[in-house]
């Protein structure tokens, strides 16, 4: 175990695993784009959190969130205790009120092999860039005076990325592709592969110097909150890239590295990440 971190992950209040009194809901939405590893016109799912009492003259933050390796963009929501967990933290003005949008990287909204998985990985920027984010912040009430380059960028401050493993991956080239349209990551059991698959195991000084390279080319704040289970399968090639991280002083006020005590690599853990990292963000 790790002696260099920032810190120790806050476990969720029991009560906040049950259904709140004012309760969220979920839409799917359908956008078109493209399959950005052959070029290929598509159709995408992705499924929205809309925070109770939302309404359309009022703005709200948004949080796009990636899952894993065989999974969907239902994942979250099915699966994890999250909806419960962001009606209550909402209502217990632990956050404000936000939208968040659960998207995929599977072209064919559907799990794929592991190979068809990792080449979909980078090229997912282009689709956010280009798709994702212009349909949400059209179709749903945002920062984002319009879709136009200029005012994505200008309302970034209200934007955060977050995924969980390979979805971590995803933050990781989000954060190298996309520092003018979100300020805030939230990398979960997952590592940058700007070097190689699985970089921060195999060259994690070398990843970071990348990282470290990208901080410097961009001229404007961002923030990063990692987290990692303590029992996660992933430990040791998560682990290597957020202690070197936490070595460099580039990195000694936009990143955070928080453990989670004897979380594995799965929803349970995810949803502790979320209920610590969300609340830093926004501020």
């Amino acid at each position: 175990m790790s002696e260099m971190i920032t810190g120790w992950a806050q476990n969720i209040p029991m009560s906040y695993k049950r259904k709140a009194r004012e309760q969220g809901k979920l839409e799917i939405i359908e956008y078109e784009t493209i399959d950005y590893t052959n070029g290929n016109k598509i159709t995408k799912n992705a499924v929205v959190y809309l925070p109770f009492g939302y309404d359309e003259d009022k703005r709200y933050n948004v949080f796009y969130l990636m899952h894993g390796w065989t999974g969907h963009v239902g994942d979250f929501f099915e699966y994890s205790n999250i909806v419960n967990i962001l009606d209550n933290m909402i209502s217990n003005n632990d956050i404000d009120p936000l939208i968040v949008v659960a998207a995929t990287f599977d072209a064919d909204n559907r799990a794929q092999g592991w190979q068809r998985s990792v080449e979909e990985l980078e090229p997912f920027h282009l689709d956010f860039e280009n798709a994702l984010m212009p349909y949400v912040e059209s179709h749903y009430s945002t920062y984002a005076r319009s879709t136009s380059k200029h005012d994505l960028m200008d309302s970034r401050n209200h934007r955060a990325f977050g995924g969980f493993s390979l979805g971590g991956v995803v933050t990781w080239y989000m954060f190298k592709h996309d520092l003018d349209y979100i300020k805030y990551f939230l990398p979960m059991s997952g590592d940058a592969w700007y070097i190689s698959t699985f970089g921060g195991l195999y060259y994690p000084r070398q990843t970071v110097d990348e990282i470290e390279r990208i901080a410097d080319d961009f001229d404007g704040d961002y923030f990063i909150a990692a987290y990692l289970g303590t029992n996660d399968a992933r430990y040791e090639q998560v682990d290597n890239q957020m202690t070197e991280m936490l070595r460099r002083d580039r990195f000694k006020s936009n990143f955070v590295y928080y453990q989670v005590m004897g979380a594995f690599h799965d929803l349970n853990a995810t949803d502790i990440d979320m209920y610590n990292g969300l609340q830093l963000f926004f501020k």
